[in-house]
């Protein structure tokens, strides 16, 4: 990893780490859907 002064803004690390915890936020939707039986706009109350 190269050395960076700011860990803010549109850098490697940060784009990294938002792409994780995207994947991670997928994950946990789909593995709620699977356990609930309902999609995530039913369990908001949207639907």
């Amino acid at each position: 990893m190269e050395k960076q002064d700011t860990k803010f803004g549109f850098t490697n690390f940060a784009e990294t780490w938002n792409g994780r915890l995207a994947m991670l936020g997928f994950v946990v939707g789909i593995a709620t859907e699977l356990l609930t039986g309902k999609g995530i706009l039913s369990q908001l109350g949207l639907m």
